[in-house]
């Protein structure tokens, strides 16, 4: 989220009216209107990735899978905000009859950049943990092979594995999907620094 809010209180109708219309993303919460920047090469091909992979075993499935375009309510906190990618096997229902605001993902993806990391892994978390249909939260870095995967356990504890290892597949049970690493980073170039 950026950090460079409108000044007057904004309605969530206002926000929804606005942003229909706006030709960038914005991202809403408590009345303010948080600008969103846009992504690095890098951050786009993990995305694709990521989503053609999900898409893949999706079919013939009645599961969805969404881009960074659907936006989510978290309903609990009033947060509107635009995860890289959503998935859900769920009916999906939606705030309005626009059925352009998502209230119910079960697995919600971020690629991580310098300037969102720190907000995913915590802010946006907190946001997300009080949604009752999420099971899954995965962190994907783009500046290295390293991924973040949080399980929703029975006990609505959050259990997180992490892996660098491009062997390793991630499995999310909720979806009944797999991710192999070394897919999610295709064309991806890692620069590493000494």
């Amino acid at each position: 989220m950026s950090t460079q809010p409108q000044t007057a209180y904004i309605t969530p109708e206002e926000y929804l009216a606005l942003e229909r219309k706006a030709e960038y993303k914005s991202e809403y919460f408590e009345g303010e209107i948080f600008a969103m920047s846009g992504a690095s090469l890098e951050h786009n091909q993990i995305t694709a990735n990521v989503l053609a992979e999900i898409h893949t075993q999706f079919k013939k499935r009645p599961c969805r899978v969404y881009v960074n375009d659907m936006r989510v309510k978290v309903s609990p906190t009033g947060l509107y905000t635009y995860p890289d990618i959503v998935a859900l096997c769920d009916k999906p229902r939606f705030d309005d009859a626009q059925k352009d605001t998502l209230l119910n993902p079960t697995v919600l993806i971020e690629v991580l950049s310098d300037s969102t990391a720190n907000y995913d892994r915590g802010t946006k978390f907190k946001h997300y943990r009080t949604l009752d249909s999420l099971k899954e939260y995965l962190l994907v870095a783009q500046d290295e092979y390293h991924i973040e995967h949080h399980v929703k356990q029975e006990n609505n504890q959050w259990l997180l594995s992490e892996t660098s290892d491009l062997q390793e597949v991630i499995e999310l049970p909720s979806i009944n999907c797999h991710l192999a690493l070394i897919d999610i980073y295709d064309k991806v170039e890692i620069v590493k620094s000494n």
